[in-house]
């Protein structure tokens, strides 16, 4: 019975942790790491149609985006295609076009180009760095606004995967990620650096591409 006690003991103390560090978001990811974006077009991705759809995009720039894209950020695809938006033009371009941002990687600038944001929610987003899940953004934004508005700012911001614990379903969160390249980036593991990555997920793609999918990884 002593030993029935112990075990018991034990049982409980280990549920307990591994609730903790469900909590906390520490735990293997479950789910994709990239918010969804039902509504908002990433403009590595969009169609020439879509894309002239938005405001403040003609076939002009349509065409630009289609020629240089993929854009590496938000702040390259703004520099490289539209300097010449005032604030509010951007507001009512990026509730519509958006590349995500890193959660912890994200300058303040960055951050502010999400419509709706503003310094303190932008504060708030910098508080709770390091973030190991979207899930963990989800909860500590949510103290702030409502379930509407935390899944809305989730579509502009992910967390980097780990390439050697990742799901398939947290890889193909990644945009422009399919089964193709999914079987690719788990055909090589363990990867030992991201040099390892670049080199042979480099076999596939260009070194533009190459650098935009290196922002959604991490070891």
């Amino acid at each position: 019975m002593k030993v029935g006690r112990n075990f018991s003991t034990v049982g409980v103390v280990v549920a307990g942790a591994l609730l903790g560090l469900f909590a906390l978001g520490l735990s293997i990811p479950v789910e994709a790491q990239v918010g969804e974006s039902s509504e908002l077009l990433n403009p590595n991705r969009a169609g020439e149609d879509e894309l002239t759809e938005l405001p403040h995009v003609d076939a002009a720039k349509a065409e630009l985006i289609l020629k240089q894209r993929p854009f590496a950020s938000i702040s390259e695809m703004q520099s490289a295609v539209f300097p010449e938006l005032i604030p509010v033009q951007q507001d009512e371009l990026y509730r519509r076009l958006f590349i995500p941002l890193n959660l912890n990687t994200a300058s303040r600038e960055e951050i502010l180009l999400i419509p709706g944001v503003g310094g303190r929610m932008a504060h708030e987003f910098e508080e709770y760095r390091p973030y190991r899940a979207l899930a963990q953004f989800r909860r500590e934004i949510g103290k702030y606004v409502d379930d509407k508005e935390v899944a809305r700012l989730a579509q502009y911001v992910f967390v980097p995967i780990d390439l050697n614990t990742a799901s398939d379903e947290a890889i193909l969160s990644i945009p422009g990620v399919g089964d193709r390249m999914l079987h690719e980036f788990k055909e090589y593991r363990p990867y030992k650096s991201i040099e390892q990555f670049r080199r042979e997920i480099g076999k596939y793609v260009d070194a533009k591409e190459l650098a935009r999918l290196e922002r959604y990884v991490t070891l």
